[in-house]
């Protein structure tokens, strides 16, 4: 059956190296036959979450800016797809951000069930995302639906594109076609 997959890339580099892990899982999920779409923060506003909870009651943020948009696909979207740059052994801010702001999925008929993450560092040991996967373990945790599906790790890249040849590479694609 196929599945409608979002992937969410909070790199604000373009071509950065976690967005090229996003464009293998994506090639993967495409090519088992499912609806994927990639969107970037790059160029997106994204204000912090005021911790009004008015989404609690309303269903929607009162900040007027691009995340309400990001939060209706993710709240249809049968899978959800993170990649981000390990920023200081964590997921990068911009991540931890739009995760904040995806408040109103909480009380929400939600349709994700899978949840992956995509993760590039400079250092090279796997252990590098651990603070990355236990950030997205906990807002998940908050999802009764919802499981960490999957990880993959692309270790040992700093450079724009020097992800390229990595193994990671084949190892998201291959990911995605097994969704």
């Amino acid at each position: 059956m196929s599945k409608k997959v979002l992937i969410i890339s909070t790199s604000l580099r373009k071509n950065s190296n976690s967005n090229k892990l996003a464009e293998a899982f994506a090639d993967g999920a495409r090519e088992a036959g499912h609806e994927v779409e990639i969107v970037t923060l790059i160029g997106k506003s994204i204000a912090f979450c005021k911790g009004c909870l008015a989404c609690q009651k309303n269903g929607e943020c009162v900040i007027k800016d691009d995340a309400p948009y990001i939060v209706e696909k993710m709240l249809r979207a049968d899978a959800l797809v993170f990649a981000t740059p390990v920023y200081y052994y964590e997921m990068s801010g911009q991540m931890k951000t739009m995760l904040d702001r995806a408040n109103p999925l909480f009380p929400s008929d939600y349709s994700f069930r899978d949840v992956y993450l995509l993760a590039t560092a400079a250092e090279e040991d796997e252990h590098a995302m651990d603070g990355a996967v236990q950030g997205l373990k906990g807002w998940i945790a908050c999802f009764g639906k919802a499981r960490l599906a999957g990880t993959v790790f692309g270790g040992g890249v700093t450079a724009q594109g020097e992800i390229a040849g990595h193994p990671s590479l084949e190892t998201a694609k291959n990911m995605g076609k097994s969704l």
